[in-house]
């Protein structure tokens, strides 16, 4: 292989200076919808840069439009201080602009090495593997991190895939990295480690970063300025280090508020409700995704579940939501046993928050008072004789749920599937809490993806069952949330429980060594 074939596969041009990326008074419409409002922000060479905003306040259109999915209807993209046409990604890496999205993009099957060499625009038909190996593990000696090269992606864990999709846009010679969300699926640990080795190559003046986030810390330990949307406009922006937190959910939300402090309630008998033993359950694919686990829950206790993605929580909660067959084990609910049948769930009153809602615990096209019943459909006062639905009755109980947990919808008759997100799950928070006696609730990752403020109602309602006596299971990817909301946590590592403790003694580094798997 020639000198300059390997030069040009290991270095980025780093002897020009950074380009500045401005994007003047970006409005874009769909439809009748206007996501972005004459939006205007700048990302200074050699900075890292936040871009905050709640659910729909126009973060993702904006970033879509400087890497070409969307053309916009007015304004104009700069980069260098010159316009730029940028109608593809293929047009943005001309101008030195890669972009990490929220999931991978890594072929499974292939191998590391395979993934980098395939993600080149300019990748030829006929590939010298010699030249092509020799070329990437030059460069793996001057980027930021490694991850070896002939492991197969399926075989990678979460942080390695992470690390491999911002490899990529290294290697492709990106000057400026837009990061979307880059931490939902890494442990703290190797959320700090990206973000501190990605803040070193800003430091040194290799890279500039523009990272869409929701979480606080990270903005305030790793960026130096932040640009925030509300509703599709500008709302403000300026320098971390002369701003608080407090400073930023004012700009997010348009008026002044302060985290809302979490209060718990001592309860001084708890008896136990859910008790799992040997728990045992498979994933789609026939392996097993839940390895003989035993938990128990009490009345009054918040028990937290953290775990990266695809380590059998996801089976776990589904046994006990009884949307997947359990292949050995026992659970039982109030000291009966329990398999997770709709009689059985009203009997021992136990209630559900899954991912996902609109996929698992909603019907799409049926509307808010309908999903709203799917509990009491045939019980009265909404069914007479469990045969004939009182139709009035329904959109009744609605329309008081719906005020009662600020339910934002046109109507009752509106079908959920047309709601944002952040309703959607107060809709079935609405369903799943509205009852007077609730024994058990089982809430995964409640508030994934949601602005602040139904993250903050949702954090409210969960600690609200919990201090009313409700025995509360909470399996979240957000250890944030685990730590502020419960009263004892687990760490689920392929499919079993790798570490306990009461919150008051947990151990965050622990913590992120076991979420990791070691």
């Amino acid at each position: 292989m020639t000198e300059a074939i390997l030069r040009s596969a290991v270095d980025a041009d780093y002897t020009t200076p950074l380009p500045e990326l401005e994007v003047v008074n970006l409005t874009k419409r769909f439809g009748s919808l206007v996501a972005l409002d004459n939006v205007s922000m700048k990302l200074k060479p050699g900075t890292f840069h936040a871009l905050l905003g709640e659910n729909g306040a126009g973060k993702s259109t904006l970033v879509k439009c400087v890497m070409g999915f969307y053309k916009p209807d007015h304004g104009d993209i700069l980069i260098g201080k010159r316009s730029r046409e940028i109608a593809s990604p293929r047009d943005a890496h001309q101008y030195g602009v890669g972009m990490v999205y929220q999931h991978f993009t890594s072929v499974p099957a292939m191998t590391v090495a395979e993934n980098l060499v395939l993600s080149r625009f300019d990748s030829p038909n006929l590939i010298n593997w010699k030249q092509e190996f020799e070329a990437l593990e030059a460069f793996m000696q001057t980027a930021p991190f490694s991850v070896p090269l002939n492991t197969p992606i399926a075989q990678l864990a979460a942080g390695q895939k992470q690390k491999l999709e911002i490899l990529k846009q290294i290697y492709l010679k990106s000057r400026i990295l837009i990061l979307d969300e880059p931490t939902s699926v890494l442990t703290p640990q190797e959320a700090d480690e990206v973000l501190g080795l990605l803040r070193q190559e800003v430091t040194a003046q290799r890279l500039s970063v523009l990272i869409i986030s929701h979480k606080f810390r990270e903005v305030m330990a790793f960026c130096d300025e932040i640009t925030v949307l509300r509703k599709g406009k500008f709302a403000g922006q300026g320098l971390v280090k002369n701003l608080t937190v407090a400073d930023m959910a004012e700009m997010m939300l348009g008026e002044k508020r302060e985290p809302t402090p979490v209060e718990k309630t001592s309860h001084p008998e708890p008896q136990p409700v859910l008790q799992v033993t040997g728990l045992r359950a498979h994933k789609d694919n026939g392996l097993e995704a839940v390895c003989g686990v035993d938990l128990t829950v009490h009345s009054g206790e918040i028990v937290g579940i953290a775990g990266v993605s695809g380590n059998g929580q996801r089976e776990f909660v589904e046994v006990l939501a009884g949307q997947r067959l359990p292949i050995a084990g026992q659970v039982t609910v109030n000291g009966e046993a329990y398999n997770a049948t709709r009689p059985e769930m009203y009997r021992h009153r136990v209630f559900a928050l899954p991912e996902e809602p609109l996929k698992n615990a909603c019907v799409p096209h049926m509307s808010v008072a309908e999903n709203m019943a799917l509990r009491t459909f045939d019980k009265p006062p909404q069914a007479k004789a469990s045969l004939f639905l009182i139709l009035k009755a329904i959109r009744n109980a609605a329309q008081g749920l719906i005020q009662q947990f600020s339910v934002k919808t046109p109507s009752t008759e509106t079908p959920i599937g047309h709601l944002s997100g952040g309703n959607v799950q107060r809709a079935v928070l609405a369903r799943e809490l509205s009852e007077d006696r609730i024994n058990l609730l089982i809430a995964a990752n409640p508030c994934f993806g949601l602005d602040f403020n139904a993250v903050e109602f949702i954090h409210g309602q969960i600690l609200a069952a919990r201090n009313r006596g409700v025995a509360v299971l909470l399996v979240s990817e957000d250890l944030d949330e685990l730590l502020k909301l419960a009263d004892r946590i687990l760490v689920i590592s392929e499919g079993q429980f790798a570490y306990e403790s009461a919150i008051a003694n947990a151990d965050l580094t622990t913590i992120g060594q076991r979420m990791a798997g070691h």
